[in-house]
């Protein structure tokens, strides 16, 4: 490619069990894509396998490369694990135990023996100290330095490789937070030492200490992945200029997101969620349930009018894995998900109670499932697949990875069927309804919660296995449309080069609506805009084409939530309070069918920056031959038995041909099943969509 000719757009996602690298050529608009088994020992591995693979089987040269966009579950595994680096926490004198104190609340009231989640520093490790600031952000007690290079000693002598300061009320004025960062930064050169200012400057003490202990104990184990990534990116001469994934949708440079690795905890499914807007937007479909189902697990998002929902809190590590507050609290932007349920990978096993449980423990890509041949022993969602004859054993991942049905089947009969007096094909189609149901619930829910009906919104189907459960799961949720869109196994490395370069700034400002001084608001927001704007240009984008985006957390005084309300800038501008009281109003009744007689505060104040959002167009790929490929026995549960079952080559089906149920289709990342009384087309951008008889 010439200087003048642009380069080909690598996404990278790094899943549980494989690694999805996606190349789009922006002149074509043509997407390759490849799926190479996830390293985890060492991650940068995986990612280096699958770009060369990619590049190879494209003839591309590493010099026709323009960027790289990645996203990794290294920040949550870490998290997950325990895995991070030795951290501190200094705070405030007497709050010492925030970290066990939290909310004082339980998320299961009954249980009397309750497991919370341990805190990722040990009480030795946090330390006091005697400061005070007043909730107005007037300092009422500066630190002592004597006793702050005293207190460096400590951490010295503890061995801490990471240290997190959080002081109360510092949401309000960092200046004493930064005092003893400026201390301890000369005092112990070479460790990692962040505010939570710098993190999230918001208010909630617990979830703002549990953020940025959080941030600090995975900094230190990402900024040397990210390192050596960028070292191994350039000896193979490939960009090194490497952009990540944040888990609120926004991309930025390297150097950005070693300093905030907190806000790539869920960058992967957000990649998913970005793809699937861009997917229903070529489908013509804006309100779409985003089913996102990998090999760990299985995810749900709200897109509505053709943006995923957002928020602003989200839970990690869970002690129990579908219970609400057995997690660390994050207070960090991101894309209103959950998680609802197993993936592929998920193990299967009989509980207590002698039923089928699937999950949360995973088989991961080692061993992986009995059917992947790679030592694995215990059945997982993927084994009882290939059993039911969703998969096909020879042609896998495009016949690049054979399954090895007998291994499988052996697994199923020996952990399940022969314990519950079962045959091997109803053990099977018990983990799969088992993972179905469960889903269903959990979706529902979450649509409920947010204040919508979940029948009101069509099911799109990603992940390597989300296709193979789409079309049941929806029957289940009572959704009559299935979309399953090309390369839906790569969607979330897709997703990454349909995310705009962007940031999220806030700022805590808590205060009643009524005599707001809006021309300081605007004076703030004014700077920072300046602050995203450098951001952005550092991306090489011009600052004409930055957008900036106001919203403003508000609740009614006294209430101990609020909701989010976007401001147009010229209502912060013309200075009319009004006009931002209405705004909450009607998003207060939107949410919650009332509205209240009461005064309204806010909260705090955000700012997004954002570079323009890339408008792709991908062509599907599709070559020319007979779409009917063969058939196979394929299990459904509403004939109660194997169904000779019509199988077809997704990359041949022309658009608009109309398909009758039962049919099987099949690409090299996943496997669409549609089930009898159903039938399928596909539109001219490759979107198989699914239409159901409920």
């Amino acid at each position: 490619m010439t200087d003048a000719t642009p380069g080909f757009r690598i996404g990278v996602d790094i899943g549980g069990t494989f690694t999805d690298v996606v190349m789009l050529d922006p002149r074509s608009g043509r997407l390759a894509n490849e799926k190479v088994l996830t390293t985890p020992d060492d991650p940068a591995e995986g990612v280096l396998n699958g770009v060369q693979r990619i590049l190879a089987n494209e003839q591309a040269a590493p010099g026709d490369v323009q960027s790289i966009i990645h996203g990794t579950t290294l920040v949550a595994n870490a998290l997950i694990e325990r895995k991070g680096v030795r951290t501190a926490l200094v705070t405030t004198q007497g709050f010492r135990d925030v970290l066990e104190i939290g909310r004082e609340l339980r998320y299961s009231i009954y249980d009397l023996f309750i497991d919370m989640p341990e805190p990722l520093v040990p009480r030795v490790l946090r330390f006091e100290v005697d400061e005070r600031m007043r909730n107005d952000g007037t300092v009422l007690q500066s630190p002592d330095p004597d006793a702050i290079r005293a207190l460096a000693a400590q951490l010295r002598d503890a061995k801490v490789e990471a240290v997190a300061i959080v002081f109360l009320h510092s949401f309000r004025n960092d200046e004493n937070e930064r005092v003893v960062k400026e201390i301890l930064a000369q005092e112990l050169p070479g460790i990692t030492i962040c505010t939570s200012f710098e993190v999230m400057p918001q208010i909630g003490e617990y979830e703002r200490t549990s953020t940025a202990v959080a941030n600090a104990f995975v900094q230190p184990i990402f900024r040397n992945y990210v390192q050596r990534l960028v070292q191994e990116l350039g000896r193979l001469k490939l960009p090194q200029d490497l952009y990540l994934m944040l888990a609120d949708g926004g991309t930025v440079r390297h150097e950005t997101a070693v300093q905030f690795p907190i806000r790539l905890v869920q960058s992967g499914p957000a990649g998913g969620a970005q793809a699937a807007a861009v997917f229903g937007r070529l489908a013509q479909e804006d309100n779409l349930l985003c089913f996102d189902m990998g090999g760990t697990t299985a995810k749900a998002c709200l897109i509505q009018n053709g943006e995923p929902l957002r928020t602003d809190s989200f839970e990690v590590a869970r002690v129990f894995r579908f219970a609400k507050g057995s997690g660390l609290p994050l207070q960090v932007p991101v894309i209103d998900m959950i998680e609802i349920g197993a993936g592929g990978g998920s193990i299967a096993q009989v509980d207590k109670l002698g039923l089928v449980r699937v999950g949360p423990e995973s088989a991961s890509s080692k061993p992986g499932p009995a059917c992947y041949g790679l030592g694995g022993r215990q059945p997982t969602v993927t084994d009882a697949d290939l059993v039911l004859g969703y998969l096909d054993a020879a042609s896998f991942l495009g016949g690049d990875m054979a399954l090895d049905k007998a291994a499988a089947e052996d697994a199923i009969r020996q952990t399940l069927a022969e314990p519950l007096g079962l045959s091997v094909v109803e053990a099977a189609w018990g983990i799969y309804e088992t993972v179905n149901e469960s889903m269903a619930q959990a979706a529902t829910i979450h649509a409920l919660e947010s204040g919508r009906k979940v029948q009101d919104f069509t099911v799109l189907a990603i992940g390597g296995a989300g296709p193979v459960h789409a079309a049941n799961l929806a029957r289940r949720l009572g959704v009559r449309r299935v979309i399953c869109p090309l390369g839906a196994g790569v969607a979330s490395a897709f997703g990454f080069l349909a995310s705009p370069i962007s940031f999220e700034f806030a700022r805590a400002a808590i205060e009643p609506l009524t005599g707001l001084d809006l021309a300081r608001i605007d004076t703030m927001v004014a700077e920072l805009e300046r602050e995203g704007i450098d951001l952005v240009t550092s991306a090489g984008i011009a600052a004409t084409d930055a957008q900036t985006a106001v919203s403003v957390l508000m609740r009614y005084s006294g209430q101990g939530y609020q909701v989010d309300v976007a401001i147009p800038r010229d209502v912060i501008i013309a200075g009319d309070t009004a006009a931002i009281q209405k705004l909450f109003e009607q998003r207060y009744l939107t949410l919650f069918g009332r509205t209240e007689a009461m005064a309204a505060e806010i909260m705090s104040w955000r700012v997004v920056v954002a570079g323009p959002k890339p408008v792709l167009e991908p062509q599907a790929a599709l070559r020319p031959g007979t779409a009917r490929i063969g058939q196979r026995p394929v299990y459904f549960g509403e004939a109660g038995d194997f169904i000779d079952t019509p199988v077809y080559d997704r990359y041949c089906l022309p658009p608009n041909q109309r398909i009758p149920g039962p049919a099987v289709f099949e690409e090299r990342e996943s496997t669409i099943v549609m089930p009898p009384s159903a039938r399928a087309r596909a539109d001219q951008h490759g979107n198989l969509i699914i239409d159901l008889d409920l």
